[in-house]
């Protein structure tokens, strides 16, 4: 090989302009197609099986397996019914929109100014603090629960739900702003110093250049959130005592420990609980994906 062939890197492989050429590419990409859907296949099972079986009748869950399904094709959808209206998981569903929405808003949209205060302002002891606030990531959140509870339950703020709001939001922002300011960084500063040029103030350059350009991580770090605060159980035991305003987590805990064999009943409700966070992945995952790259390519 020469010093140019080197210099010019790995060959790109030709696309097949002939029948035959398409043919065998694509026997030589089989076995990793195969593997790729054995894969996704074990993976998809248990939710494929937790999804049939909210929909079967008792005396068919205890009879036969789920994949059984299709011999019968019977299905119902009183375990729903029961498990929304009968066992109060239709008010938890609520009560998990009413903490997860705020508990994601809340420290998304602080993490994003500090960010851009880390990024593009200029403080004293700025580099200090950022350090300090990385190594927060290092805290178990678990070793916070006493001290906070304990400051918590005096002004009666476990009672509703502003103590899980401000726990989620305080254990949120360091993640938060590590992601975002690693991000904001790589906007050209060019851009940001032009428009400092132009007139236009920190929040009219946060709200007007800087949002609109960091929407991929925005979003990636607000679907971690929300997705965090939707399946958490930890804090809910913790910092949620009315039991009008339990999350489904904790009102599946309730109907497992009461219905330990009503399997089609805790797979309904398992199923409920797992909806919103399949949509949410599904209908953003362009962003999330996204954000994963963000500032990896300058």
């Amino acid at each position: 090989m020469t010093e140019q062939d080197a210099l010019a890197g790995p060959a790109i492989r030709p696309v097949a302009k002939t029948t035959s050429g398409r043919i065998v590419q694509a026997l030589n990409r089989t076995p990793i197609h195969i593997a790729l859907a054995v894969v996704a296949l074990i993976w998809l099972a248990p939710t494929i099986g937790l999804l049939v079986t909210s929909f079967r009748p008792r005396t068919d869950i205890q009879a036969t397996g789920w994949w059984e399904t299709l011999s019968t094709l019977r299905f119902t959808t009183e375990n729903y019914e029961q498990v929304l209206n009968a066992q109060g998981m239709g008010q938890a569903f609520i009560n998990n929109m009413i903490i997860a929405i705020p508990a994601t808003l809340l420290p998304l949209t602080l993490a994003s100014m500090a960010a851009y205060a880390f990024s593009w302002l200029r403080f004293p002891f700025r580099d200090s603090i950022f350090l300090i606030v990385v190594a927060l990531l290092l805290v178990p959140v678990q070793v916070a629960f006493i001290p906070l509870l304990t400051l918590f339950k005096p002004f009666g703020l476990t009672n509703g739900y502003v103590a899980i709001w401000l726990a989620h939001t305080a254990f949120a922002l360091p993640f938060g702003i590590f992601l975002l300011r690693n991000f904001f960084i790589t906007l050209p500063r060019d851009l940001i110093e032009a428009a400092r040029i132009d007139g236009a103030g920190e929040v009219g350059i946060f709200r007007t250049i800087v949002v609109p350009l960091s929407v991929p991580a925005i979003a990636a770090y607000g679907i971690f959130q929300f997705l965090w605060v939707w399946n958490d159980l930890l804090m809910a035991l913790v910092f949620v005592q009315d039991s009008s305003k339990f999350p489904m987590t904790r009102a599946i805990q309730n109907l497992l420990s009461q219905y330990g064999t009503e399997w089609h009943l805790l797979a309904a409700g398992a199923f409920l609980l797992m909806v919103v966070p399949l949509l949410v992945f599904f209908a953003l995952q362009r962003f999330f994906v996204q954000g994963l790259l963000a500032g990896s390519v300058k």
